[in-house]
């Protein structure tokens, strides 16, 4: 479910500023193709291009699959960005550049860290047939490990924290002093929660700004409706987040410490110049070894240079 990012989604460099009070923004995803699929784009977004060190949110379906066509991204490159994968309903194989040939389901995640250089495809399974419903986001790495060696680690299973009307996942980060095993290079967050019929309140950071996507459902979150196809930024200083509904719903909190850094994002690469976005693109152009091989049955996908470059 990977990208890529086109200058649709990122607009300038910068973006808007952190709110540093509890507040309510509901901004409308972007309708986005990958691979074969039509997803929603909740960040980045021209208006609200981060929430903490998430820098990436797809939302993809629910689509029907079968065995031998699914998600069909062919090998593709990231540099300096985490990829978190996670599922509603379906199944997918993930290879990478690693070796990695990892089947995912719901409740589990696949977390893939690429550091200076990684490939990866996402594929079918050959076995699994019926709807694919899941989500991908990216977590822009910091300054002491975006250069560093690629990764790859897979979690069967998560912790979970029952809250009233609600079970909350804790993919990455902690709550109630219930820890996620995934790694994590920043001060970040992310749950899935998963409410019933009723009111709920869950404690939040009030250090961390957050974000709620919806992915199947709907909630009321201070007096307004939020469904699927928009993203609710919350802002900084909210120790708690009060949510209702009146029929199942499952949601994305995501949340962290207000990134310092400015980001450059351009197709599938995250970076801090045009200069290491152009030389990560010729390296994966000229099939360097930066990104090494994915044993792919896929074509590898390819685009035109950056367009600063004027080649």
């Amino acid at each position: 479910m990977s990208g890529p990012i086109t200058t649709d989604d990122t607009g300038p460099i910068g973006g808007a500023s952190v709110v540093k009070t509890p507040t309510l923004e509901i901004t409308e995803s972007r309708v986005s193709q990958v691979g074969a699929f039509s997803v929603r784009r909740a960040l980045p977004h021209r208006t609200r291009r981060t929430v903490g060190a998430w820098c990436f949110l797809d939302h993809m379906g629910p689509t029907t699959v079968d065995e031998h066509h699914g998600l069909d991204i062919g090998p593709h490159p990231h540099i300096g960005l985490q990829t978190v994968t996670w599922l509603l309903d379906g199944a997918a194989l993930h290879r990478d550049s690693l070796g990695t040939e990892q089947v995912i389901a719901p409740g589990q995640l696949n977390l893939m860290t690429a550091g200076n250089g990684v490939a990866h495809s996402e594929e079918a399974t050959g076995s699994y047939r019926g709807l694919m419903h899941g989500v991908q986001l990216w977590v822009a790495q910091p300054e002491a490990t975006r250069h560093g060696a690629p990764a790859f680690e897979h979690h069967a299973e998560l912790p979970r924290v029952a809250l009233d009307n609600a079970v909350v996942t804790i993919l990455i980060g902690n709550l109630d002093d219930v820890e996620s095993p995934a790694r994590r290079d920043t001060d970040h967050a992310g749950f899935e929660l998963d409410l019933h019929p009723g009111a709920m309140t869950m404690p939040l950071r009030a250090d961390y700004e957050h974000a709620l996507v919806v992915l199947d459902g709907h909630t009321v979150i201070d007096g307004a409706l939020v469904a699927p196809g928009h993203l609710a930024y919350l802002g900084v200083e909210r120790d708690e987040l009060h949510l209702t509904t009146d029929t199942r719903t499952r949601a994305m909190l995501i949340g962290g410490i207000p990134s310092p850094e400015r980001l450059l994002m351009w197709w599938n690469y995250v970076a801090r110049t045009r200069d290491e976005i152009a030389a990560a693109h010729a390296d994966w152009t000229a099939a360097s070894e930066r990104f090494g091989h994915v044993g792919s049955p896929l074509p590898r996908i390819d685009t035109a240079p950056p367009p600063w470059t004027g080649t």
